[in-house]
């Protein structure tokens, strides 16, 4: 199996900003861990918290382990879910750019073997 994408590239980004809606933005993140990778994600996971996030008016505002999926295709339940609330895509895209998340951010990647980073905007 060729190796499963689980951070952002510079295209990437490049096209969620250029895609603004304005506004803000809630990240689905659904994470699949590497062998021994809930480890260094929870490390990540602690930093993102309490330095990057509130550095960048970011919030938390779910993360819980997944189970088997009641309703999906084979291979698609995920070992965790977090959403997290940014106030706008340049504020996500601010933290992601900070030469200090950029040094904990191998945390993640190291612990993910697979990942889903989908932005989501509110239903009025």
């Amino acid at each position: 199996m060729p190796d499963m994408a689980v951070d952002p590239r510079g295209i990437d980004l490049k096209r969620f900003l250029d895609d603004d809606p304005g506004g803000p933005v809630v990240m689905l993140n659904l994470l699949r861990f590497a062998e021994g990778g809930r480890p260094l994600y929870d490390e990540y996971g602690a930093a993102v918290a309490d330095t990057f996030l509130p550095r960048v008016g970011g919030e938390i505002l779910y993360s819980g382990d997944g189970h088997p999926a009641l309703v999906a295709e084979s291979g698609q339940s995920w070992d965790a879910v977090v959403l997290v609330r940014y106030p706008s895509r340049a504020a996500f895209a601010r933290m992601v750019a900070d030469p200090e998340y950029q040094e904990v951010t191998g945390l993640r990647t190291r612990a993910l073997a697979e990942a889903v980073l989908q932005p989501t905007t509110a239903w009025h």
